[in-house]
């Protein structure tokens, strides 16, 4: 069964205190959704971690075929697309010579793409998409809340 994900982090400051949320549909409904929270982060740190979290828990399922996984975060697209194929033939350091940021996320994420059917789709964040628009305010409130919801 082909499934859907939509991810989202947002942070208040940056560095700053952060939450993340993803939800998962197939074509019939909402199969889950959860959201989480971090006290100092980064913006990016939490687009990453919605990511993993979601695909972490999605692995569980038995049935999965494909994912589509749908973010509006310009740095995990370009990330897993085109920047993370020099990291890694360069022992996990940038053109500059300095090692990656968020290395742990990005090497968890590494792993869960080369074994998994993924499909990585941008879409423009505050664009009138509903999944979009929910995942984002679910990041917001557990940030605002200070846990998962």
């Amino acid at each position: 069964m082909k499934y859907k994900i939509y991810t989202d982090g947002s942070c208040h400051g940056n560095p700053g205190p952060g939450g993340w949320a993803y939800l998962i549909h197939n074509e019939e409904k909402i199969i889950s959704e959860n959201s989480g929270y971090s006290e100092d982060t980064t913006n990016n740190k939490m687009e990453l971690t919605a990511i993993i979290e979601a695909i972490a828990e999605i692995q569980v399922f038995s049935n999965v075929s494909a994912i589509q996984l749908f973010t509006d975060s310009k740095y995990a697209i370009d990330g897993i697309n085109s920047w993370i194929h020099a990291w890694k033939k360069n022992n996990w350091r940038t053109s500059s010579k300095k090692e990656v940021k968020n290395i742990n996320l990005w090497k968890q994420l590494d792993i869960y793409n080369s074994n998994l059917n993924i499909e990585w789709i941008w879409v423009k964040g505050h664009s009138g998409d509903p999944f979009n628009d929910k995942v984002d305010a679910m990041a917001n409130m557990a940030t605002q809340n200070k846990k998962s919801l």
